[in-house]
């Protein structure tokens, strides 16, 4: 069968749905724009209110007899060479909680990579699942993990032979790519199911120069966030399937299990779109951005105290096995300030957004929409930062363990620790206590704590002197961390 990738389904609905004037009275209830604040319709404009139709019984008839969205799904598996492929609307943070609960479920163990972002983690606490932990490999001298190894995973099956699959991340944040194809290999060979969290990946399977896609690797399930490095709105995301380790029957229940009977036809028709684009344009887009990306990380090497990161700082003996250089990785340590305070002042002073953040780096990923323009913008700011640099506070300082003092025994399953009894205790007294909630530096979202961990004095001075340098953590129940929830002391005393 001919697939034509000209085509986009849900776009192509949308238009026939205006011109018949279809006269709803369903939600949503604005009513295409007309029940919507004026003041909203000013800013958004109409176009956002005209595209928000009800999916089926609007986009679709209530049967979904048109197939509008099926379609879409089997070009964009097609695209990616994938079997199945399935649309989301809730980010990839559902996506990869169905594959997680397609491969194990409560009480079964899963394998997995501990730089996991917090939606794995809150995926463990769904459902119960009992992770064992992969450790990855740390760079002690640039203080940054890399995903695991091969040879990790190939351990933690001979330890753990009830494993029921594995997941990992790649690439991360940082552009750092994992030995995918061998680490399928270590699955497959014991029939388990590699599940791979590929959220940063959307556009690898549009170039050869890019890292090998997840599907092209051989992955039984592949993770992808539209809106990360695609074309897509907010919250796109899309999981993919091949092979016979996850039936398509499983993940599609787990997918229904978790997702909203309300999904916005916004969403499908950015990732519709998006998918036409790459499927049509999408060698030629990400050569460009690829070339830019490069010329770009050249000028930024030339400004002093400033160094971006590259295939020669990530690859190697127990580092990352590959690497993504579109993901802008500049090291600032040299102008003497902290990557939190950069990222304030290129904000408040360039109206400038970088988008990773940590203690000694910003992040500037470069993709398919960026030009010479916005590079000469991102170019422009950075000398400036360097020139104001000198001028700054240098600020709090961030106590980074090494990568030992980083990781805490598991005492306890994530699940029992948070839904069981907990108290909050004042952070100099949790020294010694099981962890009851995650406390998560973001970006990049990648838990320091989880629950069922028991805390230790170099973990919490991290998080503590991270907050005063200006650390992001969205989700302890005490934001200031003057107290941490804990497991109650006579539940951890039980145990």
């Amino acid at each position: 069968m001919v697939t034509d990738h000209s085509r986009a389904p849900v776009l192509e609905a949308l238009v026939d749905y205006h011109r018949r004037k279809r006269l709803a009275f369903t939600p949503p209830g604005h009513k295409q724009a007309r029940g919507a604040d004026p003041a909203v319709r000013e800013v958004l404009g109409d176009a956002v209110f005209l595209g928000d139709v009800l999916a089926s019984g609007g986009l679709d008839d209530r049967l979904t007899r048109g197939r509008v969205l099926e379609r879409a799904e089997e070009l964009m598996a097609d695209a990616v060479h994938a079997e199945d492929t399935f649309f989301t609307t809730c980010g990839s943070s559902l996506s990869v909680k169905a594959a997680m609960l397609s491969v194990a479920g409560p009480h079964e163990k899963l394998l997995i990579g501990r730089d996991a972002h917090k939606s794995v983690v809150s995926g463990l606490i769904l459902a119960g699942i009992e992770p064992v932990w992969v450790e990855p490999r740390w760079d002690a001298r640039l203080h940054i993990a890399h995903p695991p190894s091969a040879e990790d995973f190939e351990s933690a099956f001979d330890a753990h032979p009830d494993a029921k699959g594995a997941l990992v991340t790649s690439p991360t944040p940082y552009g750092a790519c994992a030995a995918l194809a061998e680490i399928a290999e270590v699955c497959h060979r014991r029939s388990r199911p590699l599940v791979v969290d590929e959220a940063w990946g959307a556009h690898l399977p549009f170039h050869p120069d890019l890292p090998t896609w997840a599907m092209d690797a051989g992955a039984d399930i592949c993770v992808t966030s539209i809106h990360k490095m695609g074309s897509g709105l907010e919250q796109g995301s899309v999981f993919h399937r091949r092979g016979e380790l996850v039936p398509v029957d499983v993940l599609k229940t787990r997918a229904d299990l978790l997702g909203t009977t309300s999904p916005s036809v916004l969403i499908y028709a950015g990732m519709d779109g998006w998918r036409r684009q790459m499927a049509l344009h999408g060698r030629d887009l990400m050569g460009a951005a690829l070339d830019l990306a490069a010329e770009v990380r050249a000028a930024i090497e030339e400004i002093d105290g400033m160094h971006v990161h590259d295939r020669a700082d990530f690859c190697g003996e127990g580092l990352a096995d590959d690497f993504d250089p579109l993901p802008v990785i500049i090291d600032i340590a040299g102008l003497g300030i902290t990557g939190f305070r950069a990222a304030d002042w290129l904000r408040d002073n360039r109206s400038l957004d970088a988008h990773l953040v940590d203690h000694r780096r910003i992040g500037a990923q470069i993709t398919h929409a960026d030009d010479r323009g916005t590079a000469d913008e991102l170019l422009a700011a950075l000398k400036d930062l360097a020139r104001a640099a000198p001028g700054l506070a240098a600020g709090p300082r961030v106590d980074v363990p090494s990568p030992a003092e980083l990781r805490m025994a598991q005492a306890l399953p994530p699940r029992d620790a948070f839904f069981g009894p907990t108290e909050d205790v004042p952070a100099e007294d949790a020294e010694g206590r099981v962890a009851a909630e995650m406390i998560t530096p973001y970006p990049p979202g990648i838990p320091a704590v989880l629950p069922g961990e028991r805390l230790t004095a170099p973990v919490l001075r991290y998080l503590r002197t991270g907050l005063d340098a200006g650390m992001h953590l969205p989700d302890p129940t005490d934001p200031t961390l003057a107290t941490i929830r804990v497991v109650a002391s006579d539940q951890e005393a039980a145990e």
